[in-house]
């Protein structure tokens, strides 16, 4: 089967404020969605809910293919060498090794520095590629840009570009402008409640 995630009339709701009501996205195998808005409008929240992290106030969420979550949270053990902490990611996923997206992102040199000593670029960079690595078909990208550098950006775009070429679903919210193949654009502030 095919990858798919929809949600139908979802809404988020944060202590006693309702911050989206009534959103609906449907995505099939090759489908790039970039969620925008301001800070605090729901986005975060929005990709938690689609990764199954969060329970929508309303609604409903399905997905067919396994979620790959790429957010703040850097799911990586600060205190191990990179190596070591990517590696507990790839006995889990069944992965020999770090392979292409270790190479197409740069983590060669920084193997055997801990994690904690990362800058948040390479911090996210490895976050990138433990997802990638996961061969997850649906990607949920939470402001994957930051503390990206110009070319980090510009390769992870055509990471991007080619996980959707290849039937797999990209759902992006940022802030910042990123290129993604033909993409569905949902602007958050419009479903506000």
């Amino acid at each position: 089967m095919q990858a798919r995630l929809a949600a139908k009339d979802i809404a988020c709701r944060r202590g006693e404020r309702l911050l989206f009501r009534k959103l609906s996205i449907d995505c099939v195998a090759g489908d790039a969605v970039h969620v925008t808005g301001p800070n605090g409008v729901g986005k975060s929240s929005l990709i938690r809910i689609l990764a199954g992290l969060l329970r929508p106030y309303a609604g409903d969420v399905q997905h067919y293919g396994g979620r790959g979550l790429v957010d703040e949270r850097l799911a990586l053990d600060a205190n191990l060498p990179l190596s070591k902490a990517l590696a507990f990611w790839e006995r889990l996923d069944g992965n020999a090794d770090m392979g292409r997206a270790g190479d197409l992102l740069q983590l060669a040199p920084l193997l055997d520095i801990p994690v904690r000593y990362l800058s948040t670029g390479q911090k996210k960079r490895a976050a990138l590629a433990r997802m990638i690595n996961s061969n997850c078909p649906i990607w949920l990208l939470d402001e994957p840009l930051n503390g990206l550098d110009h070319h980090a950006q510009t390769v992870f775009e055509a990471l991007i570009d080619q996980h959707c070429g290849a039937g797999g679903i990209a759902i992006v919210a940022s802030h910042q402008p990123i290129a993604l193949p033909a993409p569905q654009a949902v602007a958050l502030a419009d479903f506000a409640a």
